[in-house]
């Protein structure tokens, strides 16, 4: 146990370092060490965990919790939550100030510009791996796909979506 929680200690500290644009822009690397390094639990499991994360109340940061809980129980969620947030606390203030000293000059609008584009190309790869890890038939695939369609096209609640596609689950169709 304590292998896993040291495991989980480093696993998550150094990927919160690593984290731009928040915890949903760090999911593909979540899985990467989580499945296909660690073990810790399956495709499935990590889809599963996932949308556990993002339908309950809190901050989307909850599935780093729910990862450690998976791997080692109570502990394993503090230590993942502590880990995924401490570094990234004492960086983000460390950069605040810095900042704020410098409010007059140019290069921290230029920097935060840059960082818009990199944010976005890490949530989208995140997209990419949990549609991956979830879609395991042609139909899956499909409602991905449409449901993508429905979040650009329309001013549809994505709660909607996850009502049909829990639905069509429950159904036996996906």
């Amino acid at each position: 146990m304590n292998g896993s929680l040291l495991a989980i200690a480093w696993a998550f500290g150094s990927l919160s370092l690593f984290a731009v644009g928040g915890a949903a822009a760090a999911i593909p690397e979540m899985h990467r060490i989580a499945v296909d390094l660690n073990h810790w639990m399956t495709d499935k499991q990590f889809a599963d965990l996932f949308a556990i994360s993002q339908l309950s109340p809190g901050p989307n940061i909850l599935i780093v919790t729910l990862i450690g809980h998976h791997v080692a129980g109570v502990w394993g969620g503090l230590i993942a939550t502590i880990a995924m947030c401490g570094p990234t606390a004492i960086v983000s203030y460390t950069v605040s100030r810095v900042l704020h000293r410098a409010s007059e000059a140019r290069w921290p609008a230029i920097m935060q510009a840059a960082l818009v584009p990199l944010s976005i190309g890490l949530m989208s790869a995140s997209a990419l791996v949990l549609a991956q890890a979830a879609d395991t038939s042609r139909a899956a695939v499909c409602l991905t796909i449409a449901a993508a369609i429905a979040v650009l096209m329309t001013r549809l609640n994505p709660l909607w979506l996850l009502a049909v596609g829990g639905g069509l689950g429950f159904a036996g169709v996906l």
